[in-house]
């Protein structure tokens, strides 16, 4: 947010993708298109995994919860989005404003935890298959769950409580797709900004990447072999995971300044990611393919017998 001093903002206005109408209708379609098949693919993960017996394990519980979360991010970033691409006035309150930074950061930091947890399961299940079950408990699943939520509500609310209170002076418009944390107001700020959001995303990034990284050196070591499934497996993985961690170390740690390319880097996180996920992790998973066909198959079986 670009803030000087002057009178007191009540709202700001989303650029977003502005320019000329034909464009904006383009991308209201490929948008809504978009926004679609994240909510369609990661509703029906989040159907599949607890109506299939053949899918109560800690890998799926995990991909359940992510879908969910992918699908709230995606929710409260990209609706915006969208119903500004037909508006004249691109314009969001204060509050409003406020409401979609807290979601967006706390789902956010939510995901990154539960993707860390994600890859955990992937090294206990490659690397000690024998103890997978014993160390993968319900409980450990339960405390992973609620630590990522945990993460992600003292990650948000750190940001918020500095921000609710700042006097958002002078102009009031925001280039980007949704509101984010205002960079460029003081020089403290930004650094809390970078030190909390980028130093969350690089952290999680490095443990990601490390835990792959054993994962393939431990598989590599092995005297059956198995490197080529682990790469198979893993290597879309770390695309989804580029993808979405990427774009956001970029962004908070870029120098204490507007950098134009922000809405483009965004869309990797809040829109590509979201719709990623479940194409990646699940949807191509031959196991959630088959259990799918088989649930719609007696959907229509029962609903034909009625």
């Amino acid at each position: 947010m670009d803030l000087k001093n002057g009178s007191v903002v009540t709202e700001f206005i989303l650029l977003g993708f502005s320019g000329q109408w034909e464009l904006q209708i383009f991308f209201f379609v490929t948008f809504s298109l978009i926004y679609s098949a994240t909510v369609l693919g990661n509703t029906l993960i989040m159907v599949t995994v607890p109506f299939s017996s053949t899918l109560h394990s800690p890998m799926y519980f995990l991909l359940g919860n992510l879908s969910f979360l992918d699908m709230c991010l995606s929710t409260v970033t990209i609706s915006k989005m969208i119903t500004d691409l037909l508006n004249e006035h691109k314009t969001i309150s204060i509050w409003g404003c406020m409401t979609q930074m807290f979601f967006m950061h706390f789902f956010g930091g939510a995901e990154m935890t539960l993707l860390i947890a994600m890859a955990f399961d992937r090294y206990v299940a490659i690397c000690k298959p024998l103890h997978y079950r014993t160390i993968m408990s319900h409980r450990l699943l339960s405390g992973f769950v609620i630590l990522s939520w945990t993460i992600g509500f003292v990650h948000t609310m750190s940001q918020m409580v500095l921000t609710v209170n700042l006097p958002f002076c002078g102009p009031n418009v925001i280039d980007n797709i949704f509101c984010d944390l205002p960079l460029g107001h003081t020089y403290t700020l930004e650094f809390f900004v970078i030190a909390d959001s980028g130093l969350l995303s690089f952290t999680c990034f490095i443990l990601l990447l490390v835990s792959y990284t054993v994962v393939l050196i431990t598989v590599q070591q092995r005297p059956s072999g198995g490197l080529s499934k682990a790469l198979s497996t893993l290597s879309a993985h770390i695309i989804v995971v580029t993808l979405f961690f990427g774009p956001c170390i970029f962004i908070y740690v870029w120098p204490f300044n507007s950098f134009t390319g922000n809405k483009v880097l965004a869309v990797f996180y809040t829109v590509i990611t979201p719709l990623l996920n479940p194409i990646i992790y699940t949807l191509r998973n031959q196991k959630m393919q088959g259990t799918m066909s088989k649930l719609w198959f007696q959907h229509v079986i029962s609903t034909q017998n009625f």
